[in-house]
């Protein structure tokens, strides 16, 4: 039994393990924000003067959600200014993200939770910080807080490039189904509905998805999603339980050599490896809570996930194992747990306004167990390594705003992170414990606002932690030789100086220079499908945001981005970041009830990477556009059209480079190119009924 007293005088918890977070709404310089008052937001952003601490933190509201269409569940995440979301494997596996210089693999380096839960797993099978999000159903986003940089005391873990906080509607004003097809098998069925209960509202929901795709070998996705979530009170006083399911299955074809297409071994859309693919799933009951009393506001969320993934995948084809091939399955079961707290309060300090928060934050994961084992056709036949895990930790954190005058506040916060590491391996020199602390100070400067702009410098320290099993390695598996443990928490560091300006009327534009270094670089080993710690890098860049309502009906979103991601030392490998992102640019229209019709289109661009530290071999560059167009048939019914890679561009999702065999190739392999291409121009057609 752990009593809470103080801050949380009253409130009684019992629970083996708990994560205490407490949130600090922004400051405005009115007096009326001393009470923290409930906001009603009525437009597409949330981003306007006066509501953040940075030019990249930001709001999206779930009007904008709901009007644009998706490929992928995980594409809702392309509403961070910047952040490009790709596949380089089935769509039962997370998603590819790329931001700020980075190319995010899975999810390291940016944070992601929904409903106050954490998606990033540490310790992943696959790899380290791996965010799979297909377990959200899209429709049920109410908004998306995104933050970019490690100058926010609230965010830890995987957030130095950013973070984004996905919430669910607390109910529906009216019940919803749905059904989509498209080409491939393509089918989607979905039913959403919320009703009274007991003096609050009781939201419940089934998606059902099936789909082969444009592949050579169909990829037999079915998946499926339940939700069901008790509400009561109000956003601002109330609480939230939510139970979630997820189950998965699915074939893939992952990126495959650019030789076996251009020689037409494959087609473009062919596969090496008929038997890759996986199951995943993924069971949730979180609980949330917001107490808001005079001038302060008590919050808390809880949360219980167990999930599993069996993966199979075949990256190097021939070049391990000329016999049997090279497929390997990456296995993990796991349980964890958290409990968030928080509490803020507004006062004032020598007659000046400020808001008060403290934290602190715990979670704990039991992973057993998380494995890597040779196969053929999904038929195991044998253990390269087989750990099970136990990671806890705990981070407490505060930070202050005060508004100094009118025009200059300041936000100073501190974040001290403690993390315990367990592991017990199938081979006795890689087991034991490991233990690790890092402080991380945060500072922001707001000046302003002068003719409707404001000014912005931010500074401050982070960290992303390192798969367990590296910091109690002292063997190589598979008979390799003696290795050393690595750096269980690796900081970061950025700056930032920004303007927001909503000087010409409905048009919210944010500009921010940027710079951020982190200790060591994860990099990605395409033989063994993973990524491993590297040197010390350094990335610069420079983004460019804006928001425009053009007419009611009409809204307009144009966001361009560039850095500049290098290796800080002097190595003859080169100094380039394999797979750093270096421009980004995204464009969108969107069409909102002109009478019976509603639409839009959305245009996007990642630019050419460099794929090795010597810049000589780069990827190529993608553009795709996606279109909308729909037609209320009533009130209540409406027929949507989405068309994806509108164009039918032959771009590609993901390029690498590294070296693979082919059957009859040399036994070094050969270094190549391997791609997973876009899929081709698809029409998806949605009938919706709202009850």
């Amino acid at each position: 039994m752990h009593q809470a007293t103080g801050l949380f005088q009253g409130i009684s918890i019992r629970c083996p393990l708990f994560i205490i977070s407490l949130t600090v709404l922004p400051l405005a310089a009115q007096a009326e924000h001393k009470a923290l008052p409930d906001v009603s937001v009525q437009g597409h952003y949330d981003n306007g003067i006066g509501t953040s601490d940075s030019a990249s933190e930001g709001v999206v509201t779930g009007r904008l959600i709901e009007n644009r269409p998706r490929l992928r569940p995980g594409e809702v995440l392309e509403f961070v200014p910047g952040l490009i979301v790709t596949q380089h494997s089935g769509d039962g596996k997370a998603n590819q993200y790329f931001l700020r210089g980075f190319n995010l693999d899975h999810g390291t380096d940016f944070s992601t939770t929904v409903d106050g839960m954490p998606v990033n797993m540490r310790t992943h099978a696959h790899g380290q910080g791996y965010t799979d999000l297909n377990f959200l159903i899209p429709e049920l986003v109410d908004s998306i807080r995104y933050r970019k940089g490690p100058y926010f005391a609230e965010e830890g873990d995987f957030s130095s490039a950013g973070a984004a906080h996905l919430g669910l509607y607390r109910s529906l004003p009216k019940g919803q189904a749905s059904l989509t097809l498209g080409p491939d098998g393509y089918q989607r069925a979905l039913a959403l509905k919320s009703n009274p209960w007991l003096n609050g509202q009781l939201l419940y929901g089934l998606e059902l998805q099936r789909n082969n795709g444009p592949w050579d070998v169909p990829e037999g996705l079915r998946k499926t999603n339940a939700i069901l979530r008790y509400s009561s009170g109000s956003s601002d006083n109330g609480q939230t339980l939510t139970a979630m399911a997820y189950q998965n299955r699915w074939t893939s074809t992952d990126q495959v050599p650019l030789r076996a297409v251009n020689s037409g071994q494959i087609g473009r859309f062919g596969s090496l490896d008929p038997s890759s693919g996986g199951e995943s799933s993924r069971y949730s009951l979180s609980w949330t809570l917001r107490d808001r009393q005079g001038n302060q506001l008590r919050e808390a969320n809880a949360y219980a996930i167990a999930s599993a993934l069996d993966l199979y995948s075949n990256f190097t084809y021939f070049l391990d194992n000329p016999v049997d091939g090279d497929q390997f399955n990456q296995r993990e079961k796991r349980t964890l747990y958290g409990l968030n707290l928080s509490n803020t309060w507004a006062g004032h300090l020598a007659g000046m306004d400020t808001q008060t928060r403290l934290g602190i934050q715990t979670r704990m994961d039991r992973i057993s167990p998380v494995g890597l084992y040779t196969t053929v056709q999904r038929q195991r036949l044998g253990t390269t390594r087989e750990d099970r895990v136990n990671q806890e930790s705990i981070g407490l954190y505060a930070d202050n705003s005060l508004q100094w005058t009118p025009w200059l506040r300041t936000v100073a916060g501190v974040r001290v992170d403690s993390y315990r590491f367990r592991v017990n391996s199938d081979l006795a020199a890689n087991s034991g414990k490991a233990s690790d602390s890092i402080t991380s100070p945060k500072l922001s400067v707001i000046l302003g606002p002068w003719a409707k702009t404001e000014y912005f410098v931010n500074w401050g320290k982070g960290f992303h932690s390192n798969d367990a099993r590296g910091t109690t390695q002292t063997q190589l598996p598979g008979g390799g030789g003696p290795t050393s443990p690595v750096t269980p928490l690796v900081g970061t560091k950025g700056r930032e100086i920004g303007v927001r300006t909503e000087w010409i009327p409905g048009l919210q534009t944010s500009l921010a220079l940027w710079e951020l270094d982190i200790a060591s670089e994860l990099v990605f080993i395409g033989d063994a499908g993973n990524t491993e710690p590297s040197r010390a890098s350094r990335r610069r860049g420079i983004e460019l945001n804006n928001h425009y309502v053009i007419r009611p009906w009409l809204l307009m979103d144009l966001d361009l981005a560039a850095s500049r991601a290098r290796f800080r030392d002097n190595d003859p490998a080169g100094p380039f970041v394999p797979g750093a992102i270096n421009k980004v640019a995204s464009f969108g229209l969107t069409v909102t009830d002109q009478g019976p019709w509603y639409g839009g289109v959305q245009l996007r661009y990642f630019g050419p990477r460099a794929l090795i530290e010597d810049n000589s071999a780069r990827s190529a560059s993608t553009v795709l556009a996606y279109g909308r167009l729909g037609y209320k048939l009533t009130p209540s019914t409406r027929l949507t059209a989405d068309v994806f890679n509108l164009f039918n561009r032959k771009a590609n999702d993901i390029d690498y480079f590294y070296t693979s065999r082919l059957n009859g190739e040399p036994a070094a392999g050969v270094d190549d190119f391997h791609i997973h291409p876009v899929e081709p121009r698809t029409l998806r057609v949605t009938l919706s009924q709202q009850f």
